[in-house]
């Protein structure tokens, strides 16, 4: 059985990777982990372990670096993770993923610590920050799961329009769907201040309700989440529970350097790859002689077109610069990097709200959304160092003028800053975001070290288009922060809308330079205040870069699984 366009398992694999599981905010987790239970499945390992066999099940059939795959991953994300359990039905499979496991990570697991593992930007944490040229603060998941281990958690399907317009089959799409819904979402119990975001989404208009309902469709509704009832996180790495164990080998803390070719034919032809265990040791992992084996690269939107990069595979002249052996030249690898830009609002109280994350969603016909988070939580557990510059705290780096944030500035303000203030939190958040947003940028190598990031350009609001779109987002959140259903929060008039807005300006965490006091200017408000709301793709586009079936053009036995090949997100 091939690996072929419109099969089940590609439709299957690529609908996890970009449909259901957008993020807000990001968590950074540090990965304490409990040797006792991070593994919880037997075919996942320390990525040590492939040289000498480790002690496992007798079911498990593990060879270490003297065995041949039918299918090599490259990152164990929100794609990595189903295409391994399903490909394992019938075939052999390794899976390499340069992160650890969350199945014993607090800060990872459990929603009441997500502001706290938010703060954390060591090198081991399960999320690895990057800042964009734009000035804009980023995050790559660094974790087994991908970013289903460090996201909001908020799960919705793609639209009908998407589907129709890409191609896929609408009958399979549909039918593939609970495969996901069934093993790691749930529903959301409303916190009283998201039950008056969906009142005011209403009031002001974005209708109908549609009450819960995983369907992306115009007005108001309640998402699915991969929060169950006891704020325990469920991941994609779960749905490695599918997967044939006798075929899957998972190997944890495996950073792949760079993908082999034979290049004695006229295609490069992939055969392996190179990757580094926990220790620093070198190892090589080679595909089968089965001539539909193939290497599938799913390192996310970022990871992927640098490991491509980084295997030379390129702009020749860019590689060459960096001394990479060029196997095909191609200037497209790195282009139209997207992110869709947000715009946040907090919304201070006098009093402790519950927390919460995403869980209502105003999908607007102005091509903005709308959504909503709230509160603080910590637990006795919970990892109290670390708390860098990504925090998500109202306030931070607001003592250092804007001309003065430095690469330097931040690092001294990360050695002084240990643990976020609860007052920070005391309210929540409106959040405006684009959808489809029509700005781009590109991705380039900086060295050759795969560890260290690529420099990233995303040109927010380059586009007038998506610049007017967010003007019409803010115009209308403040028609939200006056509706009815917000008065047990705030009391807002003009003059109140106006300092909230300047509030937000002076506080945003970015390296953009601001001007405070110019909210009247609403298109200045959207520029000095943009976010990520880590949605970010392209890079590797389908026609370009790869082929409609996800094929590398240009060469044999790799294909490319991720967000990175999508010219817009299916529901952003």
């Amino acid at each position: 059985m091939a690996l072929v366009a419109g099969s089940a398992l590609l439709i299957k694999i690529k609908l996890f990777l970009s449909l259901i599981l957008w993020i807000n905010t990001l968590a950074l987790s540090q990965g304490h982990e409990n040797p006792g239970g991070q593994y919880r499945y037997p075919f996942i390992r320390p990525a040590s372990s492939f040289s000498a066999p480790p002690s496992v099940s007798p079911s498990v059939s593990w060879k270490g670096g003297s065995k041949a795959y039918d299918y090599i991953i490259v990152g164990g994300g929100t794609a990595g993770c189903p295409l391994a359990a399903t490909l394992s039905q019938n075939f052999s499979v390794l899976l390499l993923e340069r992160g650890g496991t969350p199945f014993a990570n607090g800060n990872v697991s459990f929603l009441q610590n997500f502001h706290i593992s938010l703060a954390d930007t060591s090198p081991t944490s399960a999320s690895q920050v990057f800042i964009s040229t734009d000035g804009v603060f980023n995050s790559r998941a660094r974790i087994l799961g991908g970013g289903t281990g460090i996201n909001a958690g908020f799960y919705t399907r793609a639209s009908a329009r998407y589907i129709k317009r890409i191609g896929w089959d609408a009958k399979l799409v549909k039918e593939s769907y609970p495969w996901i819904e069934k093993q790691i979402v749930h529903r959301p119990e409303l916190v009283p201040w998201q039950r008056a975001i969906r009142d005011s989404l209403i009031e002001v208009g974005i209708s109908p309700f549609n009450g819960y309902t995983y369907d992306h469709i115009y007005g108001t509704k309640i998402g699915g989440t991969i929060f169950d009832r006891f704020g325990r996180r469920h991941t994609a790495a779960e749905l490695l529970a599918t997967a044939n164990p006798d075929n899957l080998h998972v190997l944890v803390h495996a950073t792949v350097q760079k993908i082999v070719f034979d290049e004695t034919g006229k295609t490069p032809r992939a055969v392996g790859v190179i990757f580094n265990d926990e220790n620093g040791k070198q190892h090589k992992a080679f595909l089968s002689k089965r001539s539909r084996s193939e290497i599938i690269v799913s390192s996310g939107a970022i990871g992927s077109p640098q490991l491509l990069l980084l295997s030379g595979i390129g702009p020749k002249a860019d590689l060459e610069k960096l001394n990479i052996s060029v196997v095909l030249d191609n200037e497209f690898v790195g282009k139209g990097m997207v992110d869709n830009p947000l715009n946040t609002i907090f919304i201070p109280t006098n009093r402790h709200i519950k927390q919460s994350l995403i869980q209502i969603v105003g999908i607007t016909k102005l091509g903005v959304y709308i959504e909503a988070s709230s509160g603080f939580g910590q637990s006795l557990d919970s990892i109290h160092w670390n708390n860098g510059i990504v925090s998500a705290e109202i306030g931070q780096l607001s003592t250092i003028p804007p001309k003065q944030r430095s690469h330097e500035a931040i690092q001294e303000y990360m050695k002084r800053k240990r643990n976020i203030p609860h007052e920070a939190f005391m309210g929540g958040f409106i959040l405006e975001k684009i959808a489809c947003p029509q700005s781009s940028g590109q991705l380039t190598l900086l060295n050759t070290n795969v560890d260290d990031n690529p420099s990233v350009t995303f040109n927010y609001f380059s586009h007038p288009d998506d610049l007017a779109r967010c003007v019409d987002g803010i115009r209308l959140v403040e028609k939200i922060l006056k509706s009815k259903h917000f008065v047990n929060y705030t009391q807002c008039d003009k003059e109140t809308i106006e300092k909230i807005l300047n509030m937000s300006v002076h506080a945003n965490v970015n390296l953009i330079p601001k001007h405070t006091n110019d909210t009247k200017a609403l298109e200045q408000f959207c520029k000095d205040t943009v976010i990520t709301i880590w949605h970010y793709h392209g890079g590797c586009h389908v026609g370009k870069v790869v082929s409609p079936d996800y094929k590398v053009l240009g060469v044999k036995k790799l294909r490319v699984i991720d967000g990175l090949d999508f010219h817009r997100l299916p529901r952003h």
